[in-house]
């Protein structure tokens, strides 16, 4: 019997309910662990060679090297139950107390440093007096700021007619200065929200800074992997999966999924069809346009008007230590954040730096050697010890659809877990969480999506796949 001509296969465990799980970034692995933790039988199908989508680890030499630099914050409770889940919570860990050096280089050596951190206080008082002290704004601007922050507090992030808004035209009517939107409201919001405040709704925007710093006074204490991600999403991942019964195929593209007149589904991969009771579509979302079948939505093409943002990543191998601290961002510079990977990538000698560069729409495309010429000299600029290191490596990692763009309008073209047809659940950060396009937004929609599965097939929800909940 040929390949194609292969008949359908049932993967049926002892509940009689099976799910197939299409895409294995976080909200997909997240989907397929909670549906296989309530006892249905889960295929999971991924295209690329390896698991956790955008936030992978790829070989460089004997460096092992992040696409990108990817962070969370203790409020991100979904996505430290997923790290939890896969047992990878002591390899990702959050900092005791938020602590970001700030360093404008346009000031004078001696008197570039600032900091953003927080006191064990209750909020506001947190970051009280990290404010009042911060050298990068005048006493006027950190007033103003107070001010703002207050009001910020007050807004209803689900309120749809903040999303109508951009950020930036809200905080300029709250007399924020282009000076403080540059050295505080986008020194969070950039890399949060992968977009500046004129660019951003005003809902993503209140949801971030209201979760983030004025919800619980550790909310935005920083964690971030001290091994390769491909160490958690990959292989921790896997080897979840695997214990959960879940049966994972990489490599396997869907061509096609469709509702069979039984009313359950056909999963399409080369040489097989997979006849299952429940789908979840878990790719972004012009791929999920794709393989929606007709009547999934009233109206699909809405998918395709969800923009998209890129983040560029600067990857340089100094031959010697040139930075002390784990990370520090910078005012008066083209560099955003900057993180030291040395330890995580293998790296014997010398230092490896990575530089997340988001909403880099304008350095996206340039070629190497313009990076190179862009980016050496201001890191010379910002870290003293880089002046007279040499420079090993030198490379860039481009993730041209990052995230979705999260503009004034995007909250009404995003989907919730549940279509229009039984059994096709939606995931992936791109849906309607409430959050940005962040780690946390994708394991929240995984959770979503297995929710609806797990109603419609008439399976309990695991209680501890809830606890997040709980704890938010």
């Amino acid at each position: 019997m040929s390949e194609d001509a292969r008949p359908a296969r049932a993967h049926t465990g002892p509940t009689g309910r099976t799910a197939v799980v299409v895409g294995g970034g976080l909200a997909g692995v997240t989907a397929a662990l909670a549906l296989a933790d309530a006892g249905v039988r889960v295929t999971l199908l991924e295209g690329r060679p390896r698991l956790g989508g955008l936030a992978f680890s790829f070989q460089r030499g004997d460096l092992t090297v992040d696409n990108g630099q990817h962070v969370y914050l203790r409020c991100c409770t979904a996505y430290r139950w997923f790290l939890d889940r896969i047992e990878g919570t002591a390899l990702a860990p959050l900092q005791d107390r938020l602590d970001v050096p700030v360093v404008d280089v346009d000031k004078p050596e001696g008197r570039r440093l600032g900091r953003l951190r927080r006191d064990p206080l209750p909020v506001p008082l947190h970051l009280g007096r990290s404010l009042a002290t911060y050298p990068h704004l005048s006493l006027a601007e950190r007033a103003s700021v107070g001010r703002a922050a207050l009001a910020l507090k007050g807004l209803d992030p689900t309120d749809p007619a903040l999303d109508d808004q951009d950020f930036g035209t809200w905080l300029a009517r709250h007399g924020q200065s282009a000076r403080a939107i540059e050295a505080l409201w986008d020194l969070i919001g950039v890399p949060t929200l992968n977009a500046v405040a004129g660019d951003a709704s005003l809902g993503l925007a209140a949801k971030v800074f209201k979760t983030g710093l004025l919800s619980e006074p550790g909310a935005a204490d920083i964690g971030w992997a001290h091994v390769p991600l491909g160490d958690l999403h990959d292989r921790l991942a896997r080897k979840s999966l695997d214990s959960a019964g879940v049966r994972t195929e990489v490599r396997t593209r869907v061509t096609s999924v469709s509702r069979n007149a039984d009313g359950r589904w056909s999963v399409e991969i080369p040489g097989e069809t997979i006849d299952t009771d429940a789908v979840v579509l878990a790719v972004p979302q012009r791929e999920t346009h794709d393989l929606l079948p007709a009547g999934a939505m009233d109206d699909p093409g809405r998918l395709l008007r969800i923009g998209t943002a890129p983040i560029l990543n600067v990857h340089v191998v100094y031959d010697r230590p040139v930075l002390a601290r784990p990370l520090l961002t910078a005012l008066g510079t083209p560099v955003q954040w900057v993180f030291d990977r040395t330890a995580s990538s293998g790296l014997r000698e010398g230092q490896y730096l990575a530089l997340s560069q988001s909403a880099a729409h304008d350095d996206i495309d340039l070629p190497v050697a313009d990076l190179r010429e862009r980016y050496l000299p201001e890191l010379e600029r910002l870290i003293p010890g880089a002046r007279t290191a040499e420079v090993r490596d030198f490379f860039v990692t481009r993730e041209r659809t990052a995230t979705f763009a999260p503009t004034p309008g995007v909250g009404r073209l995003r989907p919730g877990a549940r279509t229009k047809v039984p059994g096709l659940y939606l995931a992936g950060a791109w849906t309607a969480t409430g959050w940005p396009a962040t780690m946390e937004g994708a394991v929240r929609s995984g959770v979503s999506a297995a929710d609806a599965a797990l109603g419609a097939l008439g399976r309990p929800r695991p209680r501890h796949l809830f606890q997040f909940e709980e704890a938010a």
